[in-house]
């Protein structure tokens, strides 16, 4: 970017901090990406005083104009969304597309002097992820990835009871999500000539040009390569931020990996099977993933609700701290600490504690408004993101590359290794829609 260029952007991002205070905290925001995601989230926006849905942009306009009737009629409905990039009055952009489109409208709106939410994964590859980053502070933006386990209190005491040293010293920790998609996973349809709302080219943006397929686009878009970045990052993510959270980390020393398609039939590329692990300073961190039973691990004593729990015995999503006093499992809505029998910890030995929580989005997407109108940091900043979503991005190229791998954080590069996963770190985008 040209100095000049760097300087208007910042003079639009000051005009923005100034009409957002001089109009009583109004902020008007705009939806890029109107699946039920987008929805979602913006509508948690929408319930707080001053803040107005003015544009809906979707690569499908059918979406686009159902989005804004839904916000009550008065936003505009876009299928480009650089079209509202071009707006003065818009002062934030929720970014809800498939995952190859993430950094492209970020590092556009963060040129424009737009604050960004964007979803998880930050981005669809490691690259991307740096440039990202480097838009959001060449823009002077607010960008604030929507990893809303940072809003949720009841991970803060996750953290304080790690800190505190109840589990004694932690140097294992596991994360997984389960699903079961066996046998016939998300299916198989033929390829067909794309519906007339919908812009097939705009909406593979950066990723190869390839027939329409229904399957493609849609939330089954998350099994195919082009466009997603598997379970591990989409999922695990939210795991991936935890962990960095409580255990004071933001990048792995090493990563391995293995898995593949074992039982799940279909369309998609994506494993149903993956187990990861990483080498962290003082830890080793593992992850599972599984499409091919929902389980996940065993329930506690607790009673505890589990997200996403399907019988009274699973817990599909969680992450476990093994301490050398005890373990802490916890998930989007809970947690549990037991102490090791015959070692105390900071409470009595034998006894628990359980802690019922919930689902933060409310509050995250809520904070992205707060942080906007007093232009506070985010704590799931844009680097935060990105640092989360490369650990994840890092174990899929562990796995094709088949072998160990080890990571310079600071360079982000490889030490050695093949040659193959260093080219894993970015793409070659399809012109013009390169953003790293």
């Amino acid at each position: 970017m040209k100095r000049r260029d760097l300087l208007g952007y910042g003079a639009v991002t000051a005009a923005s901090q100034e009409r957002i205070h001089g109009a009583n905290g109004r902020v008007r925001v705009a939806l890029v990406g109107c699946g039920g995601r987008g929805r979602y989230v913006s509508g948690f926006m929408r319930e707080l005083s001053g803040v107005e849905l003015a544009c809906c942009a979707d690569v499908d306009l059918r979406k686009a104009r159902r989005a804004a009737e839904a916000a009550g009629g008065n936003a505009e409905a876009v299928q480009d969304f650089r079209r509202l990039l071009e707006r003065k009055d818009i002062d934030a952009v929720v970014v809800a597309t498939p995952d190859h489109w993430h950094a492209g409208v970020t590092v556009m709106a963060c040129r424009a002097g737009k604050h960004v939410y964007i979803e998880k994964p930050l981005t669809h590859n490691i690259r991307e992820g740096r440039a990202l980053v480097k838009a959001a502070g060449a823009g002077g933006t607010i960008v604030q990835a929507g990893l809303q386990h940072r809003s949720a209190p009841h991970f803060g005491e996750c953290a304080a009871l790690v800190r505190s040293g109840a589990l004694g010293k932690v140097h294992f920790v596991k994360i997984w999500n389960a699903n079961n998609m066996s046998p016939a996973g998300i299916g198989t349809q033929p390829d067909v000539e794309a519906p007339a709302e919908l812009d097939w080219d705009f909406y593979c943006g950066p990723a190869p040009l390839g027939r329409y397929n229904p399957l493609r686009a849609g939330p089954t878009f998350r099994w195919f390569r082009d466009y997603a970045t598997g379970f591990i990052a989409d999922f695990g993510a939210h795991r991936f931020g935890t962990v960095h959270h409580i255990m004071g980390v933001d990048a792995p020393r090493t990563v391995s990996a293995s898995g593949g398609r074992f039982a799940v039939g279909g369309m998609g590329e994506m494993p149903d099977l993956m187990v990861a692990t990483y080498e962290y300073e003082g830890f080793v961190l593992s992850y599972e993933g599984s499409n091919l039973n929902a389980f996940g691990m065993p329930r506690g004593g607790s009673g505890l609700k589990y997200y996403n729990q399907r019988g009274m015995w699973d817990r599909p999503n969680g992450m476990a701290f093994h301490g050398t006093k005890g373990t802490l499992f916890a998930d989007r809505i809970g947690y549990e600490f037991y102490p090791e029998p015959g070692r105390p910890g900071s409470v009595p030995a034998g006894e628990a504690v359980w802690k019922q929580g919930a689902d933060a989005t409310r509050q995250h997407a809520q904070s992205f408004i707060r942080n906007i109108r007093e232009n506070l940091k985010p704590e799931a900043s844009a680097e935060f993101g990105h640092r989360v979503t490369s650990a994840a991005l890092l174990g899929n190229i562990a796995l094709a590359a088949g072998v160990k791998l080890k990571w310079d954080a600071a360079r982000e590069e490889f030490e050695g290794g093949p040659a193959a996963a260093g080219r894993l770190l970015g793409r070659e985008a399809r012109k013009p829609w390169n953003f790293a």
